[in-house]
């Protein structure tokens, strides 16, 4: 069964946001949970985490970075994905935790999206850091503005919000005197690694979303493989969500970039093959 791409924008140099037709998804996700789509029968399988449901359909926001999500931003409104699989993984713990910080760093932002209105839902004080490289790449701040009781902007370069990184923004909050009962970081690992290193301080759970090498999402392969608080979870039926302070991230980092020349040279093979890709 193939899955029709119903609507596609483009919110960022090579950031799409999708919506693809599915009729069951809508019905069981809830705000954390992943989702696998394979474009053809030779794709590679990808987890993507799910930025929203609308009836009939699922919201997802693709960065290309490799040559299947390359190959995935290529195509239009209309067009068919071979495979869409899900819900997957374990749903965001959601309650009335007080004030809750939410801190959401390039396409990590997406995700971030869903689980954020099922905080200020359950009536939590939300603040939310979201940061960018630039102001070029900074997605869905009007939806995050809603949401939001403060809202922080931060960019590498300054041209939108604060110059810095968002762990600096925590930072400043945290030595002003603020607290919050609960942080969620999503974004790059780099980034979840430091928030998570200050939560450990200042001892305030800390709930990330993991995104290390994953092929079949239910637990089978053994490639999500990630080390909490010294036991070995499987990030796929495990998670995606884990307490940060209790993440091996040097490990899952070392994880992530085991395949990275196979990678870079598949990447550069689609490129010569598909042509000019800077329009994306």
């Amino acid at each position: 069964m193939a899955y029709k791409i119903l609507k596609k924008k483009r919110l960022a140099p090579g950031l799409y946001d999708f919506l693809i037709e599915h009729t069951t998804i809508p019905l069981y996700a809830r705000p954390g949970q992943f989702l696998i789509i394979r474009i053809d029968e030779r794709g590679e399988r990808i987890p993507i985490t799910i930025a929203g449901v609308q009836e009939n359909s699922v919201r997802i926001i693709v960065k290309c970075v490799g040559k299947s999500t390359y190959k995935l931003a290529m195509m239009k409104e209309g067009e068919h994905v071979l495979d869409v699989v899900g819900p997957l993984g374990n749903p965001s713990e959601i309650d009335c935790y007080g004030r809750v910080c939410v801190i959401g760093g390039g396409v990590g932002i997406a995700p971030l999206l869903p689980i954020t209105k099922a905080l200020k839902g359950a009536s939590n004080h939300i603040t939310a850091i979201l940061g960018a490289a630039t102001a070029e790449f900074l997605i869905l701040e009007e939806e995050f503005r809603e949401l939001s009781d403060e809202l922080i902007i931060t960019t590498d370069d300054g041209t939108i919000g604060k110059k810095g990184l968002v762990t600096h923004r925590l930072e400043e909050l945290l030595n002003a005197g603020e607290r919050f009962d609960r942080i969620w970081a999503i974004g790059p690992t780099v980034m979840m690694k430091f928030v998570s290193a200050i939560a450990t301080r200042q001892e305030i759970p800390c709930w990330v979303s993991l995104n290390p090498i994953m092929v079949d999402g239910t637990g089978m392969c053994g490639a999500c493989r990630v080390e909490i608080d010294g036991n070995m979870k499987f990030a796929c039926v495990d998670g995606p969500e884990f307490d940060g302070r209790f993440v091996n991230w040097n490990e899952l980092i070392k994880r992530q970039h085991q395949y990275k020349e196979q990678e870079k040279a598949a990447l550069e093979l689609f490129k010569k093959e598909a042509g000019d890709l800077s329009w994306l």
